[in-house]
């Protein structure tokens, strides 16, 4: 087991139930960290120490531009047709402040071992065409002679998205203020005012400076082969001459005293009238060992945690601010600490530090609650020991953890063993050391180096940089000749018609791919048994979930009259943080951390088979070791029958929460908004769901802020309305996931906790709602857009059918990808399809344009007439839908993904026959979908989200948008 490496350590992880170990390759230093256990989700990654020296943005343009063409796989975008046809569980590439990482995952194991192929040939012979760098990065087009001279380009439009956002902006301009004289005070992502600034002579030698295995930390986790892993490895290799890459990451040297930073984000609202945020950081330096990063990640949930954690309650209550906002800063060499509040009224933001420096010395004199120690600390254990990845590949988390240490030269083991660490940590507190208080002390009291940051709306901003960037691009026109705007103008053409131009059927041939006959033809079910305990029904799911239980409480919605719908977020935070009758919500808080691995909620809504009324439950999701199921429960009743509403105060401050939250996730979610809005005029599930959480839900915050100041009884009363009318176990479900031997014990006590809630008659209601007809531009202080349309296709007259999954499918990944992202500039464009609902929609992300964009989405039906899907598109577009209904799920995940589809009537049956029509679709259905498409074109409805060109298209076409403004 050599292959041309040497093995430097290996040890096991029990924690982890992993084999690890690190290798070294002998001829040019790469280093490899092998991961061997029985975890069929397997994964690969390579990672590169890629720090810019300045933030034109040329790791980020080169982590996009690598994966499109190398020199085994001489594509336009070999990273495209891997999405249209792996069973790949995780594909795609990061751009950190200081490394660049590609990894892969998949179950399968032949696609798995394609997968990393391709990723190796892509990182170490991309071809790096010029045409790649002005496609990704930037370049200048160009019409006509007399047209406008426009910056144009993926990475470039992406980071435009960035800049709109404030709290993008309050993250980087905090991380460039600590790390001044670093990598880390450009960056990385690139800055749209310098990206221009980048050459392609300059792009090219970055690849060569850093993408080297001299300069590769490469990582395998999983039950492949491990032997196969370094033969795999030595072929590529061996071919490179060892280099010293001179990447180091060096040392912020620390600060003599506190400074102060003042910086603006664009804002619609007129100069002084907006919200500032304000951040207090510090830079805590490298840890020492595991043990001082472990202590510093409990001491940051001790901290700001949960609504009761001792920083942010203060923070809250202060008035001060809408939000708390900081947290722990480990993804660089030097750790980093924020606190902070965002909403901050002018006359306010002076008094934000001193609270926050007030606070920590009061607890580092006083002491913190040992009960807040105990939640924190047993909360931090139970995460660890469930190592719960959601659908992010456990193995990729561990990656990441790795390289917290492994980049700047430690061992990568020490970041993954915990219990060791754990273990002196518990010992320390035992004997009854002040750890946390001391680190609050000499980490954050004592630090001098901290800045202060107070980001300021400012309206003219956004302006301001627009005229900025016409004026840059008015300077370059004036010093081109006629020849060189003819090159332009030829450049144009050049690029578009490389965009537009099919790879060659032989260059598309070597992507390696898997069969039809690679697949699995009959769908995976998961266990699920259905009874009924006083009124109340009970789904079971028999599934080893390694001694924890998983318990979601289920409450009908259609219970509800639909003037409360928009409370139902708000309700369900107030039952977990608003305390009980016996119990404020701090000793609430610390309870659930002491004794579960924390409750939190969900609202689902969606559309069920052969029914008008849609499926609309809110959950409480629980989970605990059996050993403390029944403190689980204990708690449960407890908010469901004793939870005190009367909290004005508290429940103002989640009314701020909640708006800030949806205001900050308007442009980094925009697609998904514009999404929710446009579903929403055509189904009653997707209308309740934009009620409770879309921009329906938005603008009901806003006025509830205004009632519970002016008529707080009034919301008090429809509070505990909710309490009454869902706390009924006759309109309750539980759903239980856990092995059947623990289901024996535990099913008792949740038969108790049943019996012990309020019966009543269940009525459902009935819901009026209406289907929106006007196309809507919504407006953001944005400089990109997101652009949607769609439609309902089965009330158009088109049966779907699994087909129409893989011709969605196909869409996204080829004439939109194409067309919206590769020749438009925007960063994504998307095709999603409800099987339900038969509702449609196309969407896009982060993009420059807007009608041009409806255009493409015009354009699709003549496209798939006119598309040659022969037998290679079509089996590739199959098997990336095969792998989407096949998605890798952790135990928990299956138990609620089983529970939906028996609430919304997918049974193994209706699942099967889709499953069919996916893997027996044929060509002859893209053209009866064209003719679907037709319809959507004719009757599609439209909903824009962005910033001036919203304005600008209903200024054009009169009557056409409706105008909202939104922020």
């Amino acid at each position: 087991m050599s292959h041309g490496f040497t093995l430097v350590r290996e040890q096991d992880i029990p924690e982890l139930q992993t084999h690890a170990r690190l290798f070294r390759h002998d001829r040019t230093g790469a280093e490899l960290l092998s991961l061997e256990n029985d975890d069929e989700n397997k994964v690969f990654g390579i990672a590169f120490r890629t720090p810019p020296g300045d933030s034109t943005g040329v790791a980020h343009i080169m982590e996009h531009s690598v994966l499109a063409g190398s020199r085994k796989y001489p594509l336009k975008d070999p990273f495209a047709e891997l999405l249209k046809g792996s069973m790949k569980t995780f594909l795609n590439a990061f751009t950190y402040p200081d490394k660049t990482c590609y990894p892969v995952a998949s179950t399968n194991l032949q696609d798995f071992y394609n997968l990393v192929d391709v990723y190796l040939d892509t990182v170490f012979y991309p071809l790096l065409r010029r045409q790649t760098f002005e496609q990704q990065g930037w370049h200048y087009e160009l019409e006509q002679p007399g047209g406008p001279l426009i910056y144009k380009g993926v990475v470039f439009n992406e980071m435009k998205g960035v800049y709109s956002s404030p709290d993008s902006l309050l993250g980087r301009y905090t991380q460039q203020a600590l790390f001044p004289d670093t990598t880390y005070g450009v960056d990385s992502g690139g800055d749209p005012r310098v990206m221009p600034d980048l050459t392609y002579e300059q792009f090219v030698n970055f690849h060569h400076t850093f993408y080297h295995p001299s300069n590769a930390r490469i990582f395998f986790y999983g039950d492949d082969d491990p032997d196969e892993r370094l033969r795999i490895l030595d072929t590529y290799l061996r071919e490179f001459e060892p280099i010293e890459p001179h990447s180091e990451i060096p040392l912020q040297a620390p600060f003599n005293a506190p400074r102060e930073v003042t910086q603006f984000y664009a804002s619609n609202d007129d100069e002084g009238d907006g919200k500032s945020m304000v951040n207090v950081a510090w830079m805590l330096g490298e840890p020492a060992d595991e043990e001082t990063s472990l202590a510093l990640g409990i001491l940051e949930y001790i901290l700001m945690g949960t609504s009761a954690s001792p920083l942010r309650k203060t923070l809250i209550e202060s008035g001060l601010g809408e939000d708390v906002i900081g947290g722990l800063g480990d993804h660089l060499r030097q750790y980093a600490f924020s606190v902070g509040l965002k909403g901050v009224a002018a006359e306010n933001t002076d008094k934000v530090e001193p609270l926050v420096l007030d606070t920590l010395g009061q607890l580092a004199h006083d002491g913190i609650d040992a009960a807040t120690v105990e939640a924190s600390l047993n909360t931090i254990e139970f995460a660890l020991r469930e190592n719960n990845t959601g659908s992010f590949p456990r193995g990729l988390a561990l990656m990441i953890s790795a390289l917290n240490t492994w980049l700047y030269g430690g061992d990568p083991l020490e970041a993954l063993a915990f219990e060791q660490p754990l273990n002196a940590i518990k010992a320390r507190l035992a004997k009854g050391e002040r750890l946390f208080e001391s680190l609050i002390d000499q980490k954050l009291l004592q630090n001098q180096h901290r800045i202060t940051l107070l980001l300021q709306p400012s309206a003219t901003l956004a302006e301001r940089e627009a005229e900025a960037e016409r004026e840059r691009l008015e300077a370059a026109r004036a010093t081109m000749t006629d020849a060189d705007l003819q090159a332009i103008m030829d450049n144009t053409e050049l690029l578009k018609r490389i965009q537009a131009t099919p790879d060659a059927p032989e260059a598309l041939a070597r992507i390696p791919t898997l069969t039809l006959n690679d697949l699995d033809r009959e769908n995976k079910t998961i266990p699920l048994d259905v009874s009924e305990r006083d009124g109340a029904r009970i789904l079971f799911h028999d599934l080893f979930t390694n001694g924890i239980v998983y318990l979601d409480v289920g409450m009908n919605l259609h219970q509800l009259p639909q003037e409360l719908l928009p409370y139902v977020s708000l309700f369900s935070r107030a039952l977990l943080e608003l305390g009980t009758t016996h119990e404020d919500f701090v000793q609430l808080s610390q309870r659930i951390g002491r004794t579960t691995g924390g409750i939190h909620p969900q609202v689902l809504t969606s559309v069920r088979r052969d029914s008008d009324e849609a499926a609309a439950w809110l959950f409480l999701r629980g989970k605990a070791t059996l050993e403390h199921t029944d403190d689980l429960l204990a708690i449960m009743r407890d908010v469901l029958l004793d939870v005190q509403l009367d909290n004005r105060d508290r429940f103002r401050q989640m009314v701020l929460e909640e708006r800030a939250g949806l205001e900050a996730g308007l442009i980094p979610g925009g697609h998904g908004v514009v999404n929710s809005r446009l579903r929403s005029r055509f189904d009653e599930a997707d209308w309740a769901g934009e009620q409770m959480g879309g921009v329906s839900y938005l603008f009901f915050l806003r006025e509830l802020e205004q009632k519970v100041e002016k008529d707080w009884p009034a919301v008090l009363q429809a509070l505990q309305r909710m309490r009454q009318t869902l706390a009924n176990r006759n309109a309750m479900l539980c759903n239980v996931t856990v092995d059947a031997e623990s289901w024996q014990t535990f099913e008792p006590q949740l038969g108790a906790f049943i019996h012990a809630l309020p019966a009543a008659s269940s009525t459902l209601e009935r819901w009026d709602w209406q289907a929106g007809m006007a196309n809507e531009g919504l407006t953001i202080p944005a400089q990109v857009n997101y652009v949607g349309k769609g439609a309902n296709l089965r009330e158009l007259g088109y049966r779907p059918s699994g087909a129409t999954s893989v011709i969605t499918r196909f869409l996204g990944t080829t004439w939109l990808w194409e067309q919206v992202r590769v020749q438009g500039g925007a960063y994504g464009g998307f095709a999603s399809f409800d099987q339900r609902s038969g509702v449609f929609t196309f969407l896009s992300y982060r993009d420059p344009n807007l009608l041009e964009t409806l255009d493409v989405y015009d354009q699709t039906s003549t496209f798939l007439r006119a598309a040659n899907i022969d037998e290679t598109a079509l089996t590739r577009s199959i098997i990336g839908t095969i792998s989407d209904m096949d998605a890798y799920q952790l135990p928990d995940a299956k138990g609620f993904t089983s529970m939906v589809r028996y609430l919304v009537g997918d049974t193994d049956a209706i699942r099967q026959q889709l499953r069919d029509e996916v893997l027996n679709t044929t060509a002859e259905d893209f053209q009866t979908f064209a003719d679907a498409l037709d319809q959507l074109r004719a009757y599609g409805r439209v909903v824009v989200l962005g910033g001036p060109a919203v304005t600008a298209a209903a200024t054009e076409r009169p009557g056409w948008l409706e105008v909202i403004r939104v922020m």
